[in-house]
């Protein structure tokens, strides 16, 4: 698998259209960090446990986890979207600003601090899956419950794409875009994206849906992050860190899932002690979108679990 789709398989596909008039960064905020800017959105109330969301890429912003799983787990609790450093809403990068794990926890834990939530309950989709177990580790105290859906595997380069086997034409037109996208041809990363996102579904009705939605919305994508986040992640090795888990964790996957394989969240599930593994029949790499239904009252039914003491 060449450099360029792996940069890509982590990330949730965008059409990298403008956003359209009055949108989420004007119900938002911003905090300085680091010498960063994050943007963040806090939805929902209530006297839950608040629910901080990372979403996938690296590279992508918030806007594809902005829909109808995340609102409705919002009855009861606060839900809290981000831009990643360098993405979205949040600042862009300066030159030589460093943009690795390290900066993607620490950002992650100021969030936490400049909102003032003691403890969260912490979910990471595809890369923020990686990025939630990450933090997870570092700051175990904070979390009462972590849900990892669809994410990569704890050693990066275990991730087990599946792409090649089930779309292969698909992915040869792909690798024809390969030099224009290193190059950075905004027309050839939004085909390739668009060629990506295909292949996320298991229901092509779901596709349409998902595709309609980043036209209006503007999903939005900076490849100098994923490029940085990406060569950093080749170093680590979460695979102990998981082992000394103590607090409730959820393990999800689309069975469908081609983006990332099951097997990955079945390896991650069985490195935790004692977490749970929900695994969605009718879903590709976005069971909140295909199984919207049953995903919340799945997570619902382990976000009311009594967390460790």
């Amino acid at each position: 698998m060449t450099r360029r789709v792996v940069l890509v398989v982590l990330a949730v596909a965008t059409l990298l259209l403008p956003t359209s008039g009055a949108c989420a960064e004007e119900r938002g905020a911003t905090f300085e960090t680091s010498g960063v800017r994050i943007w963040y959105e806090v939805t929902g109330g209530g006297p839950g446990t608040p629910l901080v969301l990372a979403n996938g890429g690296p590279g992508f912003d918030h806007a594809y986890l902005h829909a109808g799983a995340f609102v409705r787990l919002g009855e009861g609790r606060p839900v809290v979207f981000y831009d990643q450093r360098g993405n979205g809403r949040s600042s862009p990068l300066a030159p030589g600003q460093p943009c690795g794990l390290a900066e993607q926890i620490a950002d992650l834990e100021a969030l936490r601090a400049h909102l003032g939530y003691e403890r969260i309950d912490l979910l990471g989709h595809s890369w923020g899956g990686y990025l939630v177990m990450a933090y997870a580790a570092r700051h175990p105290e904070r979390i009462a419950h972590l849900v990892i859906v669809d994410s990569a595997a704890p050693k990066i380069q275990d991730t087990v794409f599946l792409f090649e086997k089930i779309y292969p034409e698909v992915t040869a037109s792909e690798a024809k875009k390969a030099f224009a996208v290193e190059l950075g041809d905004p027309e050839a990363i939004a085909a390739d994206l668009d060629e990506y996102f295909s292949m996320l579904f298991y229901d092509a009705r779901h596709l349409e849906a998902f595709r309609e939605r980043a036209r209006r919305e503007g999903f939005r994508y900076t490849q100098a992050v994923n490029r940085a986040v990406w060569s950093d992640l080749q170093r680590f090795d979460l695979n102990p860190e998981l082992g000394q888990f103590r607090f409730p964790a959820l393990v999800v996957t689309g069975r469908y899932d081609f983006n990332v394989a099951p097997s990955v969240a079945w390896a991650i599930h069985r490195a935790i002690p004692g977490s749970e593994l929900a695994v969605f029949e009718k879903s590709g790499h976005l069971p909140q979108v295909e199984e919207e239904d049953a995903f919340v009252a799945r997570l619902s039914t382990f976000l009311s679990k009594p967390a460790q003491p």
